[in-house]
């Protein structure tokens, strides 16, 4: 067993304690070295060096995480830890995550489900899969909106929850399955940074397209993959190691940066929440993605 490595396991990035608060933990630990060296005692010729094996070195580990953990940070009037984590290299664990995730695309006339936690309440969505079938969703107030279906480019029209009768407008599907993204992060950094929710170089617009497609839309494994791993090419990420998104589920978030005129006084910048041992996707730190998959029917649930 490597001793120094079992140490910095125990350890992790906790502060250190006060002079005056080691006294006792050092009397522990070198009471443990005593009694691991009376245990482990050799011929004091052949006694070239400690080997802690076994209790010895978990013992020795247990010992030296007391003096490391022994007073609480607002104790010893130190700074939090800075973050550990990352970004780029959390987001490339959740491209990896995303890839070995199971594939179980949606045939045209199914929906995309998916259900999530706001600060309102939840809200759920049922989307066509080809952008063709009327969806819905349902907010946390108990209203609903509908999502009618493009049909050979034409749509329903509502008002108030209504259909007008005879009223249609001009439409372009609008997929719950995007079978139509890049599979390479390169080519959907350029295809999310070609204006489609503002200008060019828009990092702010580029990144609400990210949350729109990760939230709900039905994504293949390759096509999620490449979606975490354009996001890892935006400038001005920051990693959170103590996250929690909307749900209050913890995990390790990512800092989007504010848009050009925001100001960082008044703007608070998104947290993207992923699991902390999967780096499955969780949300953010106002919607948490608590359900998804697909259904056969407006109205059912996976």
């Amino acid at each position: 067993m490597d001793e120094l490595q079992l140490i910095a396991e125990r350890t992790g990035s906790m502060p250190l304690a006060e002079s005056e608060a080691l006294g006792s933990a050092r009397a522990r630990l070198m009471a443990e070295i005593a009694h691991a060296g009376t245990e482990n005692a050799v011929p004091l010729k052949k006694r070239r060096r400690w080997v802690w094996t076994g209790a010895g070195a978990v013992g020795l580990a247990a010992a030296i995480t007391a003096v490391v953990t022994l007073a609480p940070v607002d104790q010893v009037g130190l700074e939090p830890p800075a973050a550990v984590a990352d970004p780029v290299t959390v987001l490339r664990n959740a491209a990896t995550a995303a890839l070995k995730s199971p594939a179980a695309p949606p045939r045209p006339d199914q929906f995309v489900y998916t259900k999530t936690k706001q600060p309102d309440g939840e809200r759920e969505s049922w989307r066509s899969a080809d952008g063709t079938h009327d969806g819905l969703i349902k907010m946390a107030d108990g209203g609903s909106i509908p999502l009618p279906g493009c049909r050979n480019g034409r749509a329903q029209v509502y008002k108030g929850g209504e259909p007008l009768d005879g009223v249609m407008e001009p439409c372009t599907p609008s997929p719950g399955h995007r079978a139509d993204l890049p599979t390479d992060a390169d080519a959907m950094f350029d295809y999310l940074n070609a204006g489609r929710g503002g200008h060019d170089g828009d990092f702010n617009a580029m990144g609400k397209d990210v949350l729109s497609l990760a939230n709900e839309s039905y994504l293949s494994p390759a096509v999620r993959a490449a979606l975490y791993g354009a996001a890892a090419k935006v400038p001005g990420l920051r990693a959170v190691d103590h996250a929690q998104d909307a749900a209050g589920r913890p995990g390790v978030g990512i800092t989007w940066p504010l848009g050009p005129h925001d100001d960082p006084k008044v703007a608070k910048p998104v947290v993207i929440v992923f699991a902390a041992d999967t780096f499955l996707y969780l949300g953010t730190n106002s919607t948490a993605v608590t359900a998804s998959g697909v259904v056969d029917a407006v109205g059912r649930r996976p």
